[in-house]
């Protein structure tokens, strides 16, 4: 991450319209490095967050799941966060690392899951899935979840290949999940 004193003026400039209640996330202290790219990746970011169709549960399942899937502890331990505040359960959070299939999802959920999940394996949605999607969301939402979950995918391969940071306080992958990694 760039230290305030490396700043340019237009990082500095994009940066200050990246704060999160003042604080810049280290996230945004890397990418700064190429402001141009940053900046545009912003807008679309802004849109995935604020601006899309999808209800915020919905979108934190999607963005907690592709975390999961490629391994990123910055975006899972982010989001755990987002998904904290929104409302979701530890329990909840930790059932995604399990998959659709795991007890506890509506139906709906579970057709969330399976969505990142086939994006994240061969960048497709399968019919079945698309066809239980279909059944509660509309053209617009349906965009908007193959978007958000490439949006992340995006965000995933950045934070791992740029070795970015969680900031302090930011949990990452439990350590019960860790271990059940290391022996199924």
């Amino acid at each position: 991450p760039l230290q305030e004193a490396q700043w340019t003026e237009e990082q500095a400039r994009i940066l200050n319209a990246s704060r999160i209640g003042g604080k810049l996330l280290n996230l945004s202290l890397t990418t700064a490095r190429h402001p141009k790219m940053m900046e545009s990746w912003n807008a679309f970011g802004r849109y995935v967050l604020t601006e899309s169709t999808l209800p915020r549960r919905d979108r934190e399942i999607l963005i907690l799941r592709i975390g999961w899937l490629t391994r990123s502890d910055y975006a899972f331990g982010q989001h755990t966060i987002v998904a904290r505040w929104i409302g979701m359960s530890p329990e909840e959070i930790e059932r995604i690392t399990k998959g659709p299939d795991a007890p506890g999802w509506t139906p709906f959920e579970s057709f969330l899951i399976r969505a990142a999940d086939e994006l994240h394996a061969d960048a497709f949605i399968t019919d079945g899935t698309w066809q239980g999607l279909s059944a509660v969301y509309n053209e617009k939402q349906l965009m908007d979840l193959v978007m958000t979950v490439g949006q992340y995918s995006t965000v995933c391969m950045l934070t791992k290949s740029l070795g970015v940071q969680r900031e302090p306080g930011v949990p990452g992958f439990s350590v019960e999940t860790q271990e059940k990694e290391k022996h199924p």
